[in-house]
Parts: structure tokens; sequence; C-alpha cells
């Protein structure tokens, strides 16, 4: 077997040991967590109204990413256990690239919502961190959940994963992610180069 592949499978069990940890406990409120998503979905819901250009629309989606989410922790979490042979600077680019991304490709799904909106249902602890239950209203479908989760691990309420329809978007970026590195045999900078066309 490639070694390459068994040391990749290696690492990313190994990691997501430490990098999949819980999140810390912090002072975080229910009130706090919804208010923060209702925040986040007036802002989405403002986006998909405007009518503006896909190209439009991305850029402020990913101007709501920064300001909404812990792009850090998203962005550690998707390297996995490759982030440990980074340097600093690459994982600086990293963070940058796959935040305007995952603006783009989670951007991509929410103008599916155009003439539709999404409201906040309800919020519940688990564990140490706040899960925010949402519903998304389409024109012609079926309401379906979106799920956002929150915690003020970076010192401050901000969403650290999401669930549209029951898909992890912490895992699933992981797996992406992996894939583009397992293309480039390893090699962090062309993957970062990939990333930043991708979306």
């Amino acid at each position: 077997m490639d070694q390459f592949f068994t040391r990749r499978h290696f690492l990313t069990i190994a990691g997501a040991l430490t990098i999949a940890a819980p999140l810390p406990a912090w002072a975080l409120n229910d009130s706090q967590a919804r208010g923060l998503v209702e925040g986040l979905v007036g802002q989405v819901n403002s986006v998909i109204a405007s009518g503006k250009s896909p190209g439009a629309m991305y850029g402020d989606f990913e101007r709501i990413f920064r300001r909404y989410a812990d792009t850090s922790y998203i962005a550690a979490y998707a390297m996995g256990a490759d982030g440990r042979s980074a340097s600093a600077a690459q994982k600086k680019a990293f963070t940058d690239a796959f935040t305007g991304y995952i603006s783009r490709k989670y951007g991509s799904r929410f103008r599916e919502f155009i003439g539709g909106r999404l409201e906040v249902q309800g919020v519940r602890a688990v564990k140490n961190y706040y899960e925010v239950q949402t519903i998304a209203y389409l024109k012609g479908q079926t309401p379906f959940e979106v799920t956002f989760h929150v915690s003020d691990r970076a010192g401050k309420p901000l969403m650290f994963n999401m669930f549209i329809e029951g898909i992890n978007m912490l895992l699933t970026e992981r797996t992406e992610v992996g894939a583009m590195l397992d293309r480039r045999r390893g090699n962090i900078d062309a993957m970062i180069a990939d990333l930043r066309k991708a979306g």
C-alpha cells in the first residue's frame, strides 16, 4: 500500500483525538447562543433577499462567516493532523484560503434559499456548547433543519459547526481537505493554491 496514504490515515485517526476534543466550558448561555445565530440568520436572510449577483453574494457570505464563525478552529479541524507539519505561515494562509472556500461553498447552498428564509426554532445545551436549531423554508420544498453549534472558546460567542439536513460541516470539510492533500501528495502549499480556486 502507498506509504503516504498509510501515514495520512494513521495521522488522521491520531490527530482526531486532540483536534476533535471537546471544546472547553465557558460562561456562554442560551440567550447569547440564540442571539448569535439570530444575527447570523438575519444577515443571511438579507443577502438572499438582496437580488445581488452570485459573486456579490459570496463576498457578503464571506464577511458574515468571518464575523460569526470561529474560523481558526474550523480551519484547524479541517486540516486535521496534517496541520502539525504546517508552518505558522502555512496555517495562516490555509485559514484565509479555507475561509474563502467555505464561504463560496456554503454561500452557494444558501443561494438556494432565495425566495425563502431561515427561522430560529430553539436552543439547547449540549455538553459544553449550545445547539441552535433553525428551519429553512424554501419555495416549493418541504422545510428542513439547519443546526448551528455555538461556543465562546475564542472568548466570545461564535459558530463552530453547522449541519444542513444532517450533514456535518466539520467532518465533511476535513474529508474534503484530506482528499485535496492526497491529490497533492501531502504538499500543503499546492493544496492551499487549489483551495483558493475551489468551492
